[in-house]
């Protein structure tokens, strides 16, 4: 019994210990569906935003402060380019930091951007600077930078909450008037602006601006009132870091300039510079480049005969100051003016459909779905509209409110089995073949440089252009995998690269067929910049910070044909330029044993050394002619045109040397011996005997043949079998000259040194 009372005391001490357990209280109120429907409210997209701005690329400072540049950016290119003004743009970039520590990470900066478009009238500056969401670029099919109309109060409302200072905006939409100045801070909470500053002045552009110590080195008409008659200037302080190098403003405007060569740019740099990383742009300028340069000077200035609207102007370069940077503009032309288009009918989804059958009844009540579907939709023409009706078992007469939703579904279906005309291009605006080169000389230092234009394409519905060019060689590092830069709608792309159908499209694209080398699943390597452009009215980007494309097939397939084009271009043109330099090297092989062979000739015939070392020049060069070509487009031989009027394709004039082609080298030969080609075919030469007194007469003289014509007969047979000594050619009568017939015919067999001694010239191994 003893051993079994610990057992049984066992579980009576468990109650114990339950009851020393502090119970639930009583008064706890329990969770209800109207207790949490008290708690729910509405959230403001600017309160979204400002919680998850690494959504709109201010993921950290030195991003924050390039997005900020490139929305303001966007926004004055879209002005200028929609009221016809060539753009011309500044931007400063003041740091209010400038004895901050080495350590410091982050510094806070003044970023202010200049335009000289036609400005923003007073009543609409609240809404497009202090609102998100807030635009008119949205619900329209019309190729622009902007789309989201987030950007710039973005911008704004990062600044405010890392500064606490509001946004500063001049505007003068009128040459006549005093520009407004006002200054607003957004409200998060109602996505509201709250304007503090409204007042008029006359103080546009910034006169401060121009005192800066950075901006000594400009033209005295920098942010003039006569360059800015009308514009917007956009001030922001925020906290961010500017650093050179990639991924940095000086990138991005680098970029800008080459894809729109019909801008000016301007860059002040603020008096503390971060030094540059190992990834630097495309170019590092030097302070003491000039700007431009004098036709001819420069021996990378491109061979061009003419500069006109569609030549693109080799003195047009970029100017690196040091504390400032000026891109020039390349063209004074605008891009085309785009059009507004309405939906493709395949392009559209049964909601978006649905949708828009409800808000066309709203509109128009007694509207029929005859008028629906031309007004509504493009290439949908009256026959075309009475056929889908009749399909759906309707009329052309039939109103939209009398149209139930399974006859719309059965017109979504009808949609995607017609065959209609793709939508129109005209709503697009690509940079253009010549555009892409200046745009690429502008900025790159290459030898070569070859452009493509794709025809228009459609991806659900909705009409795209993908544009190609590449630069090669020149100043660009050969050992380096092939730089890519990617644009969409004009707007460079410098962030999530590989997640981009641009350069999924490169890594596909088989450059080895172009005899470049190129690893498994990478871009190719060597001296190549690889630019790729895609202009639509609604570019698929995989976030709201338009960082990269989405990658659709048909996106993908037309950017892969349009790099194939630049591809065969180049691969045609390395192929001709690696003929060319075996070419050069044979004639070197050449010229070194041509002063050998003329001193053996010479003491063999006494022949006039230096006549025979030209001649012998001349024909060196004539088997060697490819070596002096200079190449177009296709890598295809010049005569007399010139590599300004080729399409696509720019070659400097250092990649090649001087013209000159086999029939250049015939006449120059015709000049000295003064023969024709077809004479000197019948020429041979005649092998010297030992006895001296042959060479005293004159016989064998190479170059001593202007007497000598086409023979009427045939010339004897060659033989072929060595005989001990040549027979010596009858000598000529005294006092009468020989016949053109006898001095043609050959007397002696052609004859050949060979270490020293003269053997008989047999079919084998020849000089040329």
């Amino acid at each position: 019994m003893s051993t079994a009372s610990p057992l049984l005391a066992e579980p009576a001490e468990k109650p114990t210990v339950s009851k020393s357990k502090p119970a639930a209280p009583a008064s706890t109120p329990r969770v209800t569906a109207e207790t949490l429907a008290a708690k729910q409210r509405d959230i403001s997209v600017s309160e979204f935003f400002a919680k998850n701005r690494h959504l709109l690329g201010f993921d950290n400072p030195r991003k924050a402060l390039l997005t900020t540049v490139k929305e303001a950016v966007d926004n004055s290119l879209d002005a200028c380019e929609e009221a016809g003004i060539l753009p011309d743009i500044t931007v400063v970039i003041e740091d209010l930091q400038p004895d901050r520590p080495a350590s410091a990470k982050v510094s806070r900066y003044r970023i202010t951007v200049v335009d000289n478009g036609p400005g923003i009238v007073r009543k609409q500056v609240e809404n497009v600077f202090g609102r998100l969401l807030f635009g008119s670029k949205f619900h329209r099919l019309k190729m622009s930078r902007g789309q989201q109309g987030i950007g710039i109060s973005a911008a704004g409302m990062y600044g405010l909450i890392t500064t606490g200072k509001p946004m500063l905006i001049q505007t003068r939409p009128s040459a006549m008037k005093p520009a407004h100045h006002i200054e607003l801070a957004m409200n998060t909470k109602t996505n509201r602006a709250e304007v503090t500053v409204d007042e008029e002045t006359d103080d546009f552009p910034l006169a401060r601006l121009r005192d800066l110590p950075q901006a000594r080195e400009l033209t005295p008409d920098f942010l003039s009132h006569s360059a800015f008659p009308t514009g917007t200037s956009v001030t922001i302080e925020l906290e961010g870091k500017y650093q050179r190098g990639r991924g940095s403003v000086d990138e991005f405007l680098e970029l800008t300039a080459i894809a729109n060569p019909h801008a000016k740019i301007t860059l002040v740099r603020p008096t503390r510079v971060t030094d540059d990383e190992d990834d630097a742009p495309l170019l590092k300028k030097k302070k003491s480049e000039p700007s431009t340069s004098v036709e001819g000077s420069s021996p990378t200035a491109p061979s061009t005969a003419s500069q006109d609207s569609t030549t693109p102007d080799h003195t047009i370069i970029t100017n690196d100051l040091g504390p400032c940077v000026v891109f020039p503009r390349a063209v004074n032309q605008l891009p085309p003016e785009t059009k507004e288009i309405q939906p493709h009918p395949r392009g559209v989804e049964l909601g978006t459909l649905l949708q828009m059958v409800k808000d066309f009844e709203a509109a128009e009540k007694s509207a029929t779905l005859y008028t629906f579907l031309q007004e509504k939709f493009c290439r949908i023409s009256p026959q075309t509209a009475s056929e889908f009706c009749q399909k759906i078992g309707l009329t052309s007469r039939t109103k939209v409110s009398d149209v139930e939703p399974a006859q719309i579904e059965k017109l979504f279906k009808e949609f995607q089995d017609s065959k209609l005309a793709p939508p129109p291009t005209d709503c697009l605006a690509p940079i253009g073949v010549q555009q892409l080169l200046k745009g690429m000389f502008k900025g790159v230092r290459a030898e070569f440089y070859a452009a493509s234009s794709r025809e228009a394409s459609v991806y659900r519905g909705r009409p795209f252009l993908i544009e190609t060019a590449i630069a090669f060689g020149g100043e660009l590092p050969a050992d380096d995998s092939a730089r890519v830069i990617r644009f969409a709608n004009r707007v460079p792309l410098l962030f999530q690269q590989s997640a981009c159908s641009s350069f999924k499209a490169v890594t596909e694209t088989n450059w080895r067929n172009y005899d470049l080398q190129q690893p498994r699943g990478a871009a190719p390597v060597g001296p190549l910049v690889i630019m790729i452009h895609m202009a639509s009215v609604w570019v698929p980007f995989t976030s709201e910070s338009k960082e990269a494309i989405a990658d659709y097939d048909e996106i993908r397939k037309e950017m892969k044909l349009a790099l194939m084009e630049c591809g065969r271009k180049l691969g045609s043109y390395l192929r001709k330029r690696l003929k060319m330099r075996r070419e050069a090297e044979r004639r070197d092989v050449f010229e070194r044993y041509i002063g050998e062979i003329t001193k053996a000739v010479s003491a063999i015939n006494n022949a006039d050394a230096k006549k025979l070392y030209e001649a012998l020049t001349i024909q060196a060069k004539k088997a060697t002619a490819i070596a002096d070509l200079q190449l177009n487009d296709e890598g295809k031989a010049l005569k007399d045109e010139d590599p300004a009027d080729q399409e696509g394709v720019l070659i400097l004039d250092s990649a090649s040397t001087s013209a000159s082609t086999s029939g250049g080298a015939d006449k120059e030969l015709a000049a000295i011996t003064g023969q024709t080609k077809a004479q000197r075919a019948m020429l041979a030469v005649v092998g010297q005997s030992d006895d001296d007194e042959d060479s005293k007469k004159g016989q064998g003289k190479l170059l001593d043949v202007a007497t000598i014509k086409r023979s009427e007969s045939k010339p004897a047979r060659k033989s072929t079998k060595p005989s001990a000594k040549p027979a010596k050619p009858p000598a000529p009568s005294a006092g009468k000259p020989a016949s053109p017939s006898e001095s043609a015919k050959p007397a002696k067999p052609k004859m050949r040194l060979v270490n020293g001694k003269l053997v008989p010239a047999e079919d084998g191994p020849k000089l040329f």
